[in-house]
Formats: C-alpha cells, sequence, structure tokens
C-alpha cells in the first residue's frame, strides 16, 4: 500500500513540477529553467544526503550498466518535454498522454529486461490494458472540444 501511495505522490508531484517549470520557462527560456530545475534538484539531493546518514559518493563508480549514468541526462530532455507538451497541449492532455507512454516504455523495458531490469512474461491483460489507456487518451483529447 505503501508503494501505491507513493506512487500517487510522484504522479502529483510531475504534474505539479511541469506546472511549475512551464512558468519558469515563460519568464526565461526552456534551457535556462531545465538549468535551474536540475540545479535546484542538486542543491536539493546534497541537503538531503546530509541528513541521510551520508553514504559513500565513491558508490556511483559502481554502478552497473554504466548507462544508468545517463538518468541525470534524460532529466534535463524530460524537463524540455513536458514543459514544450504542456505549453503546446495543455496540463491535462499532456499528462495523460505522458502516463500512458511512460507505462508503455516501461512494459518494454520488463518485457525485454533492458538496462538491467528484471525480465517480465508476455501478458495480453497488459497489452490490452496499454490500448485502453490510449483509447482513454483518445476519449480524453478528442470528445467534447469545439
Amino acid at each position: 500500500m505503501a508503494g501505491f501511495l507513493i506512487a500517487m505522490l510522484s504522479g502529483a508531484l510531475m504534474s505539479i513540477q511541469g506546472v511549475f517549470n512551464t512558468g519558469v520557462t515563460k519568464a526565461s527560456s526552456i534551457w535556462v529553467a531545465a538549468g535551474y530545475v536540475q540545479l535546484t534538484a542538486l542543491v536539493t539531493c546534497a541537503v538531503m544526503w546530509l541528513f541521510s546518514g551520508r553514504p559513500s559518493i565513491a558508490g556511483i563508480a559502481d554502478t552497473s550498466p554504466k548507462i544508468a549514468l545517463l538518468g541525470g541526462v534524460i532529466g534535463a530532455f524530460i524537463t524540455f518535454t513536458v514543459v514544450k507538451s504542456i505549453s503546446s497541449l495543455g496540463v491535462a492532455k499532456a499528462e495523460i498522454i505522458i502516463v500512458v507512454t511512460q507505462t508503455a516504455v516501461a512494459y518494454l523495458i520488463e518485457l525485454f529486461g533492458l538496462f538491467g531490469s528484471e525480465k517480465a512474461n508476455f501478458s495480453w491483460i497488459k497489452i490490452a490494458g496499454i490500448l485502453v489507456a490510449v483509447a482513454g487518451i483518445a476519449i480524453f483529447s478528442f470528445c467534447g472540444e469545439k
């Protein structure tokens, strides 16, 4: 149950962050906003590290697979793409497309055991769930608009 609640909190925070980042972009530029987001995240992480027992920073060198070290680079492009999609589509439409795409890609990562993840078995039910979510995007995006 805790994992479910944390996942819900994560989703809420991502939506709020997207709106905030879009606002910062309007006052500056997309890459200034993305840089600011990454910088404030670094400061927050450093403060949290100080209060969390200070595990060794050198442990990062033991990361496997090494491609996982690109998470920060990907984070910058996530900020960019979220801001661009929200400013183009609106918060709700952008977020629903982001979440459904995230789910589909996550399933593919699990299905093929990519990037060191545990391999999952193929499931028609999960494919059906993704297709229902895609249908939900169509209903949300196109039905009722004038």
